[in-house]
């Protein structure tokens, strides 16, 4: 599951660089980093506690 969420943060990562940089989506690629950076961060969480 831990890994699972880890490859949808990072395909979301790359989602909002290649956003930022090639698009011009607005607030639609901020949401997107913050679901990333949230999902990274439940990953750390979960895995410490395991």
């Amino acid at each position: 599951m831990s890994n699972l969420l880890f490859a949808v943060a990072v395909i979301l990562l790359i989602g909002w660089l290649l956003g930022f940089f090639v698009f011009s989506l607005g607030s639609f690629i901020h949401i997107l980093l913050v679901i990333a950076i949230v999902a990274i961060l439940f990953r750390l969480i979960r895995g410490r506690a395991v």
